[in-house]
């Protein structure tokens, strides 16, 4: 048995009888009363109450107030489970993400009272920017969760970032928002050092260190953090992706709006556009839109789905 199938199955004989002695406990897991005495104090370690009576008639029981099945989760675990629900919620088919809503509307309140907080700032400290990256980048979840939490509270904080020369320096902030483009995050906040908006990429911080001071945030440029870091990574270099699609933008809306902004010309055309996209993505997406596509850009895309067109252009005759 794997130590998370014990954790479960400990968990499950806690729910389902009052008290259990330890020698109960370790006959039912088939383990040492050592082990379940150490297992006991990992799921106190992260946020179970287990209450231990001692004499006759006692043994260890959940306190009141945990009668709903808890999750054996460490703090990775339950932002890496966050992470992928909001993923699914801004970024899935319409049912997926209605059902990853409804689930971590279920999952995050039975979490422990410490990693609830943690996967709470996560939520409401972040925005998505609909996009798509062509693989994710690796981000550290306490990372993450250092950034969301001073998002949440208001609170200035330090990290070492690397930018995309990968020269290194340490950055003091008041961070306002975290804005989900695809598999990145980027943190928009007030540099203090440079007193200048900023918007940083997560993967390439490191070390975040809260420093206990509270500030009033101040306005975003523009009031949107998702259209700063929009307008931001319109200068890195990535061509901006635009097309005319013959459609009108209900229909579009659910096929690819998730992707693209969507802008209604007339009744049956809209001009969609992204950016930062990998072109291949880009290409995907329109396929989606299962419609007519024109005045696409840049060449480099017109260019990708004329070898798709003629690679998939079925062959009669053999």
């Amino acid at each position: 048995m794997s130590t998370s199938t014990r954790f479960l199955r400990l968990l499950s004989l806690l729910q389902t009888h009052r008290y259990w002695s330890g020698d109960e406990l370790a006959e039912r897991l088939d383990v040492s009363l050592r082990t379940v005495r150490r297992d006991i104090d990992r799921l106190r370690d992260l946020g179970y109450p287990v209450q231990a009576d001692r004499g006759v008639g006692g043994g260890y029981q959940l306190s009141s107030g945990a009668a709903l099945p808890p999750l054996v989760l460490d703090d990775e675990e339950a932002v890496a489970l966050v992470v992928a629900f909001q993923s699914t919620v801004h970024g899935g088919s319409s049912a997926l993400a209605e059902a990853a809503l409804r689930a971590m509307g279920k999952v995050v309140p039975v979490l422990p009272a410490r990693l609830r907080k943690r996967a709470q700032a996560l939520t409401a400290s972040t925005i998505p920017l609909n996009s798509q990256s062509s693989a994710p980048d690796p981000v550290d979840p306490a990372v993450l969760v250092a950034l969301a939490q001073a998002c949440r509270d208001h609170e200035r904080i330090a990290f070492d970032y690397k930018d995309a020369k990968g020269a290194a320096s340490s950055r003091r902030v008041e961070p306002v928002q975290l804005v989900n483009v695809g598999n990145r995050y980027y943190l928009v906040a007030f540099d203090l050092d440079r007193d200048d908006w900023r918007s940083f990429r997560v993967d390439r911080a490191q070390n975040p260190s809260p420093r206990a001071l509270r500030f009033t945030p101040r306005p975003v440029p523009g009031g949107d953090a998702a259209g700063f870091v929009r307008a931001g990574l319109r200068g890195t270099g990535q061509p901006e992706v635009s097309a005319r699609v013959h459609a009108n933008a209900k229909k579009l809306e659910p096929l690819i709006g998730r992707w693209f902004q969507i802008q209604q010309i007339d009744a049956d055309r809209c001009l969609v556009r992204t950016e930062n996209m990998d072109l291949r993505w880009a290409a995907f997406g329109l396929a989606m839109s299962e419609s007519k596509v024109s005045e696409v850009h840049p060449k480099e895309l017109r260019k990708l789905l004329d070898s798709w067109s003629s690679n998939l252009a079925p062959v009669f005759g053999e």
